[in-house]
């Protein structure tokens, strides 16, 4: 039958790809990216290479191919047959959209232009374009000024009014520390499927019916657990017990004599001069507008390094590096980006990303409630 559901290698469409961290959950829970788009040519270049190192190193790629962004234009300016003829020889029945539109019009500490701004009308394209090509299921992903600031709330759950003739709509708030990041990282996801593909009648009616947190395997954890206080920078604290490494600062750091060996660890901004009051800033003190120091027996605030946020590192007197900074994002090292400088961009992209393992939880939960519904 041309119209069954086959889940495994289902193909799927991203937007906004940057680079390419919602792609890596994605593909690990089974999809296939099959196209990909990103305006920012920079963080084209650091997708082809961190993303073609990662496939390759997994055995998704050969060592002489490469997996670079399929297209560079605007989502306002691409036509819809364009991205059909490049992405399939014939549109399959079932396939998948992501992406998370940029979100500096919707951050509470950006300018808050919302809708209005150039970036948050990519918001309303993004999803008018879901429902011209008419996908099995999309996922979208935003920052939670999308629903905390009122005008914002407005237009976006009127957008989702609009998406629900032809969608099953739901949403939630999420926190990457759940997920196994160690990161407090909160944002929006909606997600859709489609009415004409799935029988999804008996969900009409009922609220909360997507288990987005089916794969968070440390829900509670900002709460759950006794976090360390701050402590003077130079002194090294007690461990505390109970708390999963995993879930700490430290498992990201790379250690001074590892810096040349391990790819992207000796990439970090320099602190100018001696900054002897940095020095007084405590491990762990990370109530401040910026350079915050992070503890090494907790969590990260949300890695955001635009508007002179700056992340210092636990004890040694410096700022995070390329590699620490992708650790804290989940993404394994064997993502690799070869381009040297740029460290701004990199740092952008970094920030900009999806946590991988929160990623991949959420393409495993869209994968397990598709199967239930083809199985109906």
């Amino acid at each position: 039958m041309p119209n069954k559901l086959q889940l495994h290698n289902l193909p799927v469409l991203s937007f906004f790809s940057g680079g390419g961290f919602l792609d890596m959950g994605f593909t690990a829970a089974g999809f296939n990216i099959l196209w990909t788009n990103e305006i920012d040519k920079q963080f084209s270049v650091f997708y082809r290479e961190g993303i073609t190192a990662w496939k390759q190193k997994r055995g998704l790629l050969k060592r002489e191919e490469e997996c670079a962004i399929s297209n560079q234009n605007s989502i306002k300016d691409i036509q819809n047959n364009t991205i059909l003829e490049e992405a399939f020889k014939e549109k399959p029945h079932h396939f998948g959209i992501i992406g998370g539109p940029p979100c500096q019009d919707f951050s509470i500490n950006g300018n808050l232009n919302g809708f209005q701004g150039d970036r948050g009308s990519l918001t309303d394209a993004y999803l008018y374009k879901i429902l011209e090509l008419q996908p099995s299921f999309f996922i979208m992903e935003n920052v939670t000024g999308l629903i905390k600031v009122k005008k914002n709330a407005k237009h976006f759950f009127e957008l989702l009014d609009v998406m629900k003739d032809d969608f099953l709509i739901d949403w939630k708030v999420l926190n990457s520390l759940e997920f196994g990041v160690p990161q407090s990282r909160e944002r929006i996801f909606v997600v859709g499927i489609n009415k004409s593909k799935f029988n999804v009648s008996e969900f009409e009616h009922t609220s909360d019916w997507f288990p987005f947190e089916k794969y968070a395997g440390h829900a509670g954890a900002q709460t759950g657990y006794k976090w360390p206080e701050a402590n003077t920078f130079g002194i090294t604290p007690v461990q505390p017990s109970g708390i999963p490494v995993g879930l700490c600062v430290e498992s990201c750091l790379v250690s001074e004599d590892k810096e040349g060996v391990i790819a992207n660890a000796n990439e970090y901004f320099k602190l100018h001069g001696d900054k002897r009051h940095l020095r007084s800033i405590k491990e762990g003190e990370t109530n401040r507008p910026s350079f915050k120091r992070l503890h090494r027996f907790k969590y990260s605030p949300t890695a955001c390094y635009g508007n002179n946020e700056v992340h210092l590192h636990p004890y040694q007197h410096r700022r995070l590096s390329v590699r620490e900074t992708l650790r804290i994002q989940g993404v394994d090292d064997s993502y690799v980006i070869t381009t040297p400088g740029y460290l701004s961009k990199k740092f952008k992209m970094i920030g900009n990303g999806v946590p991988v393992p929160m990623a991949e939880a959420l393409g495993k939960s869209v994968w397990d409630f598709m199967k239930k519904l083809a199985l109906k």
